[in-house]
């Protein structure tokens, strides 16, 4: 059955600040928040229909109503309704910072702000105010947006438990489990009745408020997924940028080598406008990578909003393993492939782009998915993410997760100074085993261990070493190589699939709602379970900086599919 959230982290929910505004008060409005993009909502404050303080008054009655059933936050700002009134105090003197100016938004918890607790849904540091906060977060307050909440995470950002007891998706000590707003129930299959989600919120960043309208948007973080993959679950736009588009600074780290930030929203066009303040003007000091990329000008992607983007473009489908199973050398069963739904799913999402003007280039294999020599292939590449895979058992997987979880963990720690509640990866460990019976680690920390055990100077030559196999996999032999093959402006891969290629390449990918497909888990669920079935979208993904361009592939899909829907039963 479904378990309540620990009777210590309703403090963090402030619910008083949820309270619904009185129905004789002038200040109330009846404003439709269910599905408004940022533009709709900066119209309305543009003509006086609505106000930032009404705008944060109408989320927080909806979280009042829904909040219960969904989960979706750890902490709401309790300044959110004052910062609202300070933005509309600017916007009558005239001022007005930008897009984003009064729009409520919400951050990971594990992206550090100031005037609101960044737990990283752990108990250790439940009720935590960083000593400075993320590059992200004052790109966007200092654009107008209200942070109006930190929102569920997979504790760490799914870096803690691993195999054999794996964490679910969006669970935390501090705040439990997440709920889908397309299906918001317990699991209810025999060992897996723990209180998780029956449909899956995806990756370690929570679309969940997004998809519920809580807020306008949210920023999640992504090292193998994590962005793409709840957005696709929760029927988003998501956007992973280029690896250091967006400064990593005051972001809890797994690894900087693949860590990135990005914008989850209900419409390709309020990705892109975030995504514009998420990197700021001009490359960040604290994160010299940033330099990597050239912003756009004005930090403004909106140009490349544009509906005729499909028209002339050269999208490639890569079908083996994405769409098509795929045997290696020595392989007693083949990998990949997509359902029966899955399938009909893409096909249509194949004519849609045929149909705005795209060539289509099928097939379009990626060099390192077809090759049949496993020491060759990618997908017979893992990362190390299990308790197994320790020392001795890391032999046929890329360290690197778990050794620059250590390395940049450690050096992240560092940066909190001495009113951190721990200073290494070790002293987390140790006050998680201290801390078990308080719930501190309902899963274990498997991956934790894993990285620990790691040798920063005596393994730095094999992580080196794996970092190169990765790049030439994920990149030389990978995404580069099928684009110049077939001089490609993006491939075009099913639901979230393509997240692990681009995470590991460091290339963008953007994901757009397209349908849905069962939900049908193995074990199966009990008879009398009407499962719901699951959004499923579609990703697109291409070179290192070519956010402009997939922006605008991805804006014409969305005109011409028009296919995402609100959540159900959500009034």
């Amino acid at each position: 059955m479904r378990t309540a959230r620990p009777a210590f982290a309703l403090a963090f929910l402030l619910v008083g600040a949820c309270a619904s505004p009185e129905a004789d008060d002038p200040s109330a409005t009846s404003y439709d928040v269910v599905e408004a993009t940022i533009p709709d909502l900066q119209a309305a404050m543009e003509s006086g229909a609505l106000t930032a303080r009404q705008l944060v008054e109408a989320y927080l009655a909806r979280m009042d109503r829904h909040e219960d059933r969904l989960n979706a936050a750890i902490t709401i700002n309790a300044r959110a309704l004052a910062e609202a009134d300070e933005l509309d105090a600017e916007r009558a003197a005239g001022r007005v910072r930008g897009p984003l100016h009064g729009i409520p938004i919400a951050l990971k918890d594990n992206i550090q702000t100031t005037h609101i607790p960044t737990t990283y849904g752990a108990l250790a540091f439940h009720d935590y105010i960083p000593p400075y906060e993320a590059t992200l977060t004052a790109n966007l307050r200092e654009a107008g947006a209200i942070i109006i909440a930190k929102a569920g995470l997979t504790e760490f950002a799914n870096w803690m438990a691993g195999a054999p007891n794996p964490m679910p998706g969006n669970y935390t000590a501090v705040a439990g489990y997440g709920y889908n707003p397309y299906d918001p129930r317990a699991d209810p299959r025999d060992g897996f009745d723990d209180g998780r989600p029956a449909l899956s919120t995806g990756g370690s960043s929570s679309g969940i408020g997004t998809a519920a309208s809580f807020w306008a948007a949210n920023v999640g973080t992504d090292t193998g997924g994590s962005i793409i993959s709840p957005s696709n679950a929760n029927m988003l736009v998501g956007i992973r940028p280029t690896l250091a588009r967006v400064s990593r600074w005051g972001i809890a780290p797994v690894t900087l080598d693949h860590d990135m930030a990005g914008p989850m929203a209900r419409t390709v066009t309020d990705a892109a406008i975030l995504l514009g303040v998420l990197e700021g003007a001009s490359p960040d000091p604290n994160d010299p990578a940033t330099s990597v990329c050239t912003a756009p000008p004005g930090g403004d992607y909106t140009p490349h909003l544009d509906a005729d983007g499909l028209r002339g473009a050269r999208i490639g489908i890569p079908r083996a393993f994405y769409y098509d199973p795929v045997t290696l050398d020595g392989d007693d069963r083949p990998r990949g492939g997509l359902t029966d739904q899955q399938a009909a799913l893409m096909a249509e999402a194949i004519v849609v782009l045929a149909e705005a003007g795209a060539t289509i280039v099928d097939p379009a294999d990626v060099p390192s998915f077809v090759n049949p020599n496993p020491d060759d292939n990618f997908n017979a590449w893992p990362l190390c993410v299990s308790g197994s895979q320790d020392r001795a058992g890391d032999a046929g997987c890329t360290v690197n997760f778990k050794y620059g979880a250590k390395r940049d963990f450690n050096a992240w720690l560092a940066t909190l100074g001495d009113g951190a509640p721990v200073k290494t990866l070790t002293e987390l460990r140790q006050w998680n085993t201290e801390h078990a019976d308080d719930g501190a680690m309902k899963y274990g920390q498997s991956r934790f261990d894993i990285s620990d055990e790691m040798d920063l100077e005596r393994d730095r030559a094999r992580n080196d070493a794996d970092m190169a196999k990765d790049a030439r996999l994920s990149r030389t032999e990978g995404i580069d190589a099928v684009l110049v093959e077939h001089d490609l402006d993006a491939i075009l891969t099913p639901g979230s699939r393509g997240a692990g290629l681009a995470a590991r390449a460091q290339v963008p990918h953007i994901v757009v709602p397209f349908g849905f497909a069962s939900n049908d888990p193995d074990p199966g669920f009990p008879e009398g379970f009407d499962a719901r079935p699951a959004p499923f979208g579609v990703g697109f993904t291409a070179s290192a900086c070519s956010e402009p361009r997939l922006i605008e592939l991805a804006f014409a899909f969305e005109q011409a599919s028009r296919r995402r829907v609100p959540p159900p039963d959500l009034p």
